[in-house]
């Protein structure tokens, strides 16, 4: 627990190199916490130095790093079963983890009965999560059959399940155009986790905190309203790793986020 009071994570596969020295370049940086993929933290050398420097596993990114040609919503069969399987594998691994959170990402529509495919195979998928204490999320993004905050939360209405909830990534929104308070006050107690990254608006770069259209200001009062809707969770740093120094906009988004936290918590 960071000393503002809520957990920051961050995002581990924005660094090259061995699983091991990323997890120390993170944790040399003050990070205590981190999101993996689901081949992450599968090496003994990796689970040791997990253990050593005593990271916790926030979140695992279920439906990265999925089989070519599998799909939720796709029309074969077979395509399906193998995302199904490599997510609860990913769901698995989360608990294993020790992790809460787990996260799927919608993709493009194929055809105009996308949703109702993807709608059919989640609940089984939820119910698998359930049982591990593993909350499943569905992430936002803009050119998918879920773009926005308000289509995955009208999705989620519709399904109608208590372990599926909203990731909400402030740059996604910002592509989208979406007020960040009226978005989490929509979503309300189906708010399961939280990206932070920046951008320009238009391209989805993950680009360090206030590198783009976020300021100090719109991060204060984002942090204002997570507090008001009562979200207790984690709140994590995805930068990519195409930036020109990725350890550097963590760093600096990291330092960003701590003394914003720590201004929001003593004002409140």
């Amino acid at each position: 627990m960071s000393p503002t009071g809520r957990r920051i994570s961050c995002c581990a596969w924005a660094l090259d190199g061995s699983e091991a020295g990323v997890l120390t370049q993170l944790h040399t940086m003050g990070l205590r916490a981190v999101d993996i993929r689901p081949g992450g933290l599968r090496s003994s050398a990796a689970q040791s130095q997990r253990a050593a420097l005593a990271l916790d596993v926030c979140c695992v990114a279920a439906s990265h790093e999925l089989p070519e040609g599998a799909a939720l919503d796709s029309t074969d069969a077979a395509a399906v079963e193998a995302a199904r399987r490599h997510i609860e594998n990913a769901l698995r691994h989360a608990a294993a983890c020790g992790a809460d959170c787990a996260y799927i990402v919608p993709q493009a529509p194929i055809d105009a009965d996308s949703l109702d495919r993807y709608a059919a195979v989640l609940p089984g998928l939820a119910d698998h999560g359930a049982q591990l204490g593993v909350r499943l999320c569905i992430e936002h993004f803009p050119g998918t059959a879920l773009p926005t905050v308000a289509a995955t939360l009208s999705f989620l209405q519709r399904l109608q399940h208590a372990n599926l909830y909203l990731l909400f990534d402030i740059g996604h929104a910002q592509m989208s155009q979406e007020d960040p308070r009226e978005a989490l006050t929509a979503a309300g107690d189906r708010l399961g986790y939280v990206h932070l990254d920046d951008n320009d608006g238009i391209g989805d770069l993950h680009l360090a905190l206030a590198d783009g259209l976020l300021t100090p200001q719109s991060l204060t009062d984002l942090f204002t309203v997570l507090d008001d809707v009562g979200y207790a969770g984690p709140v994590s740093l995805e930068m990519k790793g195409d930036l020109p120094d990725p350890a550097d906009a963590i760093q600096r988004s990291f330092a960003i986020t701590q003394q914003l936290l720590k201004i929001n918590q003593e004002t409140r």
